[in-house]
């Protein structure tokens, strides 16, 4: 039962979003119009894009990079700097919970030794920041942006220039935040001698293919259906072990949603409702609603009662700033961050900052900032 309540725990909103789904059905009892609800289009790509991520990642390809870069450079401010500005670009097109998956234990592993636990803790905070803020620029930083994206027809230019403003201050607070909270220039130990693996060239070429193919795909020039089948066979025959980890909870939430957004949308009342404190404060609702259920489940909701999908593309974005669940990529890197501090108190070794509070704060600030820039561009 121990084990039971922990799965639950850590996948909560995957079972509140079922349980909704199910009350739901209820309401609005089965019928023709069901299978209406779930957008396969949205599902395909992103399970494709999960695979393709997978099999990299088996081959060495974010290992090999990051160890390339770490070999140039040798001072902790600049290690931190980098892994920074990798979590920001690499989540543009990996996504900011896969981005932090791969980074935030390699930047625990450079950095521990050094035995600076604050500077190491600012470090991962603005790492998690940074991917947060880096998947927001395009359509698959992150799953809210397939969504909202493929849901409102949104042309990828006018998509990115929608985010550039928001994307292009981010980076430079990023900067900014690195050089204020990550003081000195001490060089670490080992540093600017890392290791470098040889990569498959091979399957680095059909890997890449494979993501250049699912790209076409997101802009509609690819039928989704052909490149799923693509990537499925393709995996099948050279790794099947990526399959294991695409991430299955998260394409169940989005099922669960699709049906939850599907009945409620039939819903008179609750319609009348959301619509008119969607449409009267967009960006707020979906700021305010990211920080309560966080952003993936809050742009599928709000998405039900509005037409403006701009705004809630920018609201959701920003909603990921804030609290520790406003974005549900920010718990990966408090989940290595708690592992590795109680590792540390157990051996005695250095002082730990209060991870929640520094996370809280700066989020909110950077939140209030980029907010700022949403009211300055749109009145």
């Amino acid at each position: 039962m121990q084990k039971v309540f922990g799965y639950i725990k850590n996948n909560a909103i995957l079972f509140i979003s079922g349980v909704l789904a199910v009350i739901s059905c209820f309401i609005i009892k089965p019928d023709m119009q069901y299978p209406g609800y779930i957008n396969v289009r949205v599902l395909a790509i992103l399970f494709s894009l999960m695979l393709i991520v997978a099999a990299l990642g088996h081959i060495g390809t974010f290992d090999v990079l990051t160890g390339k870069l770490l070999s140039k450079v040798k001072t902790y401010r600049g290690i931190s700097l980098l892994m920074s500005l990798l979590s920001f670009f690499m989540s543009m097109f990996l996504t900011n919970d896969v981005s932090l998956v791969t980074l935030v234990p390699f930047a625990i592993m450079v950095l521990s030794p050094f035995r600076d636990n604050r500077k190491l803790m600012f470090t991962l905070i603005i790492m998690t920041v940074a991917a947060n803020l880096g998947s927001m620029f395009t359509p698959i930083g992150n799953p809210q942006n397939l969504y909202l994206y493929d849901t409102y027809k949104v042309p990828l230019p006018d998509f990115l220039l929608l985010m550039l403003p928001y994307s292009a201050l981010s980076l430079l607070m990023i900067v900014a935040l690195t050089f204020i909270l990550v003081k000195g220039s001490s060089e670490l130990p080992g540093a600017g001698r890392q290791d470098v693996k040889e990569l498959s060239k091979a399957k680095l070429i059909i890997y890449f293919a494979l993501f250049v193919l699912n790209i076409l795909t997101v802009i509609g020039l690819v039928h989704f259906l052909i490149s799923l089948a693509v990537t499925v066979i393709a995996l099948l025959i050279m790794d099947r072990n990526a399959f294991k980890k695409a991430d299955y909870n998260l394409l169940l939430t989005f099922v669960f949603f699709f049906v939850l957004i599907g009945n409620l949308g039939r819903i008179d009342a609750v319609t009348d409702l959301m619509s008119g404190l969607v449409s009267s404060y967009p960006v707020p609702v979906a700021i305010v609603s990211s920080q309560i259920i966080s952003n993936v489940p809050a742009a599928m909701l709000l998405s039900a009662f509005t037409g403006d999908g701009r705004s809630l593309i920018i609201g959701t974005n920003l909603g990921g700033l804030g609290t520790i669940i406003a974005s549900m990529a920010s718990l990966i890197t408090y989940r290595f961050h708690s592992s590795f501090a109680k590792e540390q108190k157990e051996k005695g070794e250095g002082k730990h900052g209060n991870y929640l509070l520094a996370f809280t704060i700066i989020n909110v600030v950077m939140l209030a900032v980029l907010f700022g820039l949403y009211l300055l561009l749109n009145h």
